[in-house]
């Protein structure tokens, strides 16, 4: 990805670097999975065949988590995490809209104009036949078709991608993170679920039961999944290194907000501060409350064991 801009006004105008035409799309991109994968993919043909630049745009904080921030669904991807992912893409502009108040009173003529026409010098847009857009969602797939033969550029639906003869979907996975099926999430996704942070000091409450860990900022409202899992951790040297994370609010002990707190096998260094990803691969179980420490810490061994008979497996050819 050669350039993200941030914002309507962030735009190059005609005097200084607008785009002499592209081909685009939008939408939220949460979790980037396979069914992005083919839009993009899509979108990059085109490209290559237009002789244009491919420009994804998306929205920070996305629109349901504008209008409804309490029944907003838990992000698969964090706005760091989605960047990361969407930099394995032959990309040249991410768009990213602050979607506020005045982006969702601006109508659906107005954000045609000032962002298709005029900010990106759209030549061929690919969106889902469900999309709608502008103050009270007055701009559909159909309106965009009609606007773009009087503003000369062409306006296609994305190509449906299935699996297992249901469509990928953001909704999808999330289901399936919720019932603790990583297999079906991963063949969704194309890679296992992951979530990323930095490591941070913590209350050291594992190192006195002999299971130190490293705590990881999520910096979430919510958590799409919860509980113990066999994981494998990245973004240190020698990397993979496997262990058990627990994600939740620890109610043993308890805790606000969620955590994620990573138990590496065999592991004895220092790694504060420095910025990992962690993958989940199997679920061991939902996360309980104990009636004491020393149960929790028989449980901890259990979940250890658990784990280290998963790693040991032969992998699936």
């Amino acid at each position: 990805m050669q350039k993200i801009i941030r914002g309507f006004y962030n735009l190059p105008s005609s005097a200084d670097g607008r785009l002499d035409g592209c081909v685009a799309t939008i939408g939220n991109f949460d979790g980037v999975h396979l069914g992005h994968h083919a839009v993009l993919n899509q979108l990059a043909m085109k490209g290559d065949a237009l002789g244009l630049p491919v420009v994804v745009v998306t929205f920070e904080p996305q629109p349901n988590e504008f209008f409804s921030p309490d029944k907003a669904p838990a992000r698969l991807s964090r706005f760091r995490e989605k960047i990361e992912a969407l930099r394995c893409y032959a990309i040249q502009q991410l768009c990213v809209l602050r979607f506020n108040h005045k982006l969702a009173q601006m109508s659906a003529e107005e954000f045609i104009d000032q962002l298709l026409v005029t900010g990106l010098n759209v030549r061929y847009l690919v969106v889902g036949d469900d999309f709608k857009f502008g103050k009270d969602r007055q701009g559909n797939f159909a309106s965009l078709q009609q606007a773009g033969k009087e503003k000369g550029f062409q306006v296609v639906n994305m190509h449906t991608f299935s699996i297992e003869n249901r469509r990928v979907s953001s909704t999808r996975i999330r289901q399936a993170l919720e019932t603790g099926d990583l297999i079906l999430a991963e063949k969704l996704l194309g890679r296992p679920y992951r979530m990323s942070g930095r490591v941070a000091h913590g209350d050291k409450r594992g190192r006195t039961m002999g299971f130190p860990t490293a705590n990881i900022h999520l910096h979430r409202h919510k958590v799409p999944l919860s509980g113990v899992y066999a994981v494998r951790l990245f973004g240190i040297e020698d990397e993979p290194i496997q262990g058990v994370a627990n994600v939740g609010i620890r109610p043993t002990v308890g805790s606000e907000r969620a955590l994620l707190e990573v138990h590496l096998f065999d592991f004895k260094r220092d790694i504060y501060g420095e910025h990992v990803q962690v993958h989940f691969l199997r679920k061991l179980r939902d996360e309980q409350k104990f009636e004491s420490l020393d149960s929790l810490i028989a449980q901890i061994n259990l979940d250890c064991k658990q784990a280290r008979l998963f790693f040991a497996e032969p992998p699936v050819e």
